[in-house]
């Protein structure tokens, strides 16, 4: 016989029951994208990696092309691939290009790569970039040559992953295919969790 109390509580224990269902379901088809992006570290990605003590972003006066002071902190509000390279590292010369056609396929108001040059002279990077006709990437130039320090960089090339305001999501310490699915897979998944 069913009382009344009986029906309070199996009704109870049914909506908890349907509740954890639900917030199940929705929270893993999230996975991924509030985390770490570690799931993401495999082919071309594969040396991505996430550092638990992550140095905060440079708050550097760099230079650009123009000579005008620009700071990492003008992109806020975009998730940013930060290259730190030069033009006497080869491996930094050789994925410049794929930089580049990460930028054009995936640049625009959610994302930039952002080049910063350690050469001595931004003069030499300037030309490089234009002999390479790599005029989609910015020419930002580092004189104070401390960059590397400050993101705890052990070589060049070093690329950093930004949020939209500014931590760090994770770093490529080593060249990499920028211009391959699993870069792009990385990419767009940052982009979506920082949306």
């Amino acid at each position: 016989m069913k009382t009344p109390l009986g029906i309070a509580i199996f009704g109870m224990a049914a909506i908890l029951v349907v509740g954890f269902v639900w917030v199940s379901l929705v929270s893993g088809t999230n996975r991924g994208e509030t985390g770490p992006l570690d799931s993401y570290a495999h082919g071309e990605m594969r040396a991505f990696v996430t550092l638990d003590d992550a140095p905060a972003q440079p708050n550097l006066a760099y230079i650009d092309g123009d000579g005008a002071e620009v700071r990492l902190s003008d992109y806020r509000g975009q998730v940013i691939l930060v290259n730190y390279w030069a033009t006497w590292c080869g491996p930094c010369v050789e994925e410049m290009p794929a930089l580049s056609d990460l930028q054009s396929e995936l640049g625009g108001d959610d994302f930039q790569v952002v080049t910063v040059t350690l050469d001595r002279s931004i003069e030499d990077a300037r030309e490089f970039l234009s002999r390479m006709a790599l005029d989609n990437l910015p020419l930002i130039h580092d004189g104070t040559f401390s960059s590397p320090s400050q993101v705890r960089a052990i070589g060049l090339p070093m690329s950093i992953l930004y949020d939209g305001q500014g931590r760090e999501i994770g770093r490529v310490p080593a060249p990499a295919e920028w211009n391959s699915e699993d870069a792009y897979a990385l990419i767009r998944a940052a982009i979506r969790r920082d949306v």
